[in-house]
């Protein structure tokens, strides 16, 4: 089975979770002292306009077209207007000459980032054949330094794309803006699960709840292992029968995996959906330590395959407490891309990689082919024992993204663009990978580790820098690339 044949056999038996949907403004304006001027003009920028609308709503968001602005009394109209729907991203087509009153107010009371698009007609004018109402409509690019003056003049945060109406490099760049709104929605909208306590001595790990709510919007649910007992305790044996009928759908059982832990993790698995569904969960970050085998030490070590599927329906899950990599990991799956809770393992020289991975939770969607259930004696750093999985990362590109934290407290978006290549991985119930940075192993090592990275972070499949750098950008947050 190829990976793109085990994604679509993923997708059907583990259904995703259904989300509130992006939403993007789309505002389109012009100089209105020109349409008596040159009556044929301003038909042609709303043709023009209706063509950017179409586009966008191929874009798996909500599209709010609140029309076309020609003065300042409009554009303060449609700043109402968008700030009640509350968008994601704003974007700004401007068809032609416009005064920089007229948007300004767009931008100041929707107190949403505003991304200014300036797309002519086509690659060049028609110089013998134009006359002024004619060049009019290629003249937006005109009042784009201006927007840019004053938005800068004004505090916000200025983005544009120029180009024209059909060219396809213009529209991936629009695309960019657009899937970085993909994770700004997820992250404004987010509900954290946060269960137990910090791993003992992780320092990097620990986070200020107050923190994600603040920055992003977010909202931190603290959880015990209790609210996962009691959920346990009501699962039916019938339910564990069903969820280990699953996993054997999505997994290649070991011969190590020993009935009782497979069934004990199906039943913890159940009660994990529940958890999600009774708190309204869209990433779960969590670690017990546990002492001789008690309740929680068995909860706790249960989680990993009900983890793994629950993140790859989309609610991801990170273990030893990690709540940034959570976020980072919702970030990844924000844009398509999957996102596996993962850290270095060791360097390889001889072959110039970075192994990666990590024991817990699995992102199953990168995958190169159908996941391992392995049985384990005995859970590295951690007491417990149970199931585990096992995941090869596909081959080809990958992008790093972690959730860095400086000493004023402020978080970044942190990342770095490889190549997973094919070579032995260890077989000891892990996700595992061979990273290629394209430099000496140690030296890639020490730029990550000088960014501010905690030790933990997510995979994503596909090099997608870029849309986290507009992620950053829509979040008001700092963006470093190794």
């Amino acid at each position: 089975m190829t990976a793109a044949e085990h994604s679509m056999s993923l997708r059907k038996l583990l259904p995703p979770v259904h989300r509130r949907r992006t939403r993007i403004g789309l505002v389109a304006g012009g100089l209105g002292t020109y349409w008596p001027q040159f009556p044929g003009l301003l038909p042609q920028l709303k043709e023009s306009a209706a063509y950017v609308t179409e586009r966008l709503q191929e874009m798996d968001a909500e599209v709010t077209d609140v029309g076309f602005v020609s003065d300042a009394e409009e554009g303060a109209a449609a700043a109402e207007q968008l700030r009640r729907t509350d968008c994601d991203l704003i974007v700004l087509f401007l068809t032609t000459y416009l005064t920089s009153s007229i948007v300004l107010p767009i931008a100041r009371r929707s107190h949403t980032p505003v991304l200014v698009v300036d797309l002519q007609p086509s690659e060049r004018m028609d110089h013998a054949g134009f006359d002024t109402g004619a060049w009019l409509a290629y003249c937006a690019q005109c009042s784009v330094p201006e927007v840019g003056n004053v938005f800068r003049r004004a505090g916000i945060p200025f983005r544009s794309v120029s180009g024209w109406l059909r060219q396809e490099s213009a529209w991936e760049r629009i695309g960019q803006w657009v899937r970085a709104a993909h994770v700004r929605a997820a992250l404004r909208h987010a509900r954290h699960g946060l269960m137990g306590h910090l791993y003992p001595g992780m320092l990097d790990v620990s986070t200020d709840p107050t923190l994600l709510p603040t920055t992003f919007g977010s909202h931190v649910e603290v959880l015990e292992f209790d609210d996962l007992r009691h959920r346990v305790e009501r699962v039916t044996e019938a339910e564990t029968r069903d969820r280990m009928a699953l996993a054997r759908k999505v997994f290649t059982l070991d011969d190590s995996v020993v009935d009782e832990d497979f069934a004990w993790g199906a039943t913890v698995s159940v009660a994990l959906d529940r958890l999600v569904e009774d708190f309204g969960l869209d990433t779960l970050a969590y670690y017990h330590r546990g002492l001789d085998g008690e309740l929680h030490e068995r909860l706790g070590a249960g989680m990993i395959l009900g983890a793994s599927l629950l993140t790859a329906r989309g609610v991801p899950a990170a273990g030893e407490y990690e709540l940034r990599t959570s976020v980072a990991q919702l970030a990844s799956q924000s844009v398509g891309a999957g996102g596996s809770f993962t850290e270095i393992q060791a360097l390889n020289f001889e072959d110039g990689v970075v192994e990666m991975g990590h024991d817990g939770p699995a992102h199953l969607a990168v995958g190169a082919r159908g996941p391992l259930l392995r049985g384990l004696g005995v859970y590295h750093g951690k007491r417990g024992w149970g199931v585990s999985v096992e995941l090869d990362v596909r081959h080809g590109p990958v992008t790093l993204l972690g959730l860095g934290q400086d000493a004023d407290g402020s978080l970044s978006f942190i990342t770095s663009e490889g190549t997973v290549v094919p070579g032995p991985l260890l077989e000891i119930g892990n996700t595992t990978s061979r990273v290629d940075f394209g430099r000496d192993p140690g030296e890639w090592v020490d730029a990550w580790s000088a960014t501010g990275v905690g030790h933990h972070w997510s995979l994503a499949v596909g090099h997608h820098t870029a849309d986290f750098r507009a992620a950053a950008s829509l979040l008001g947050i700092d963006h470093r690339e190794v």
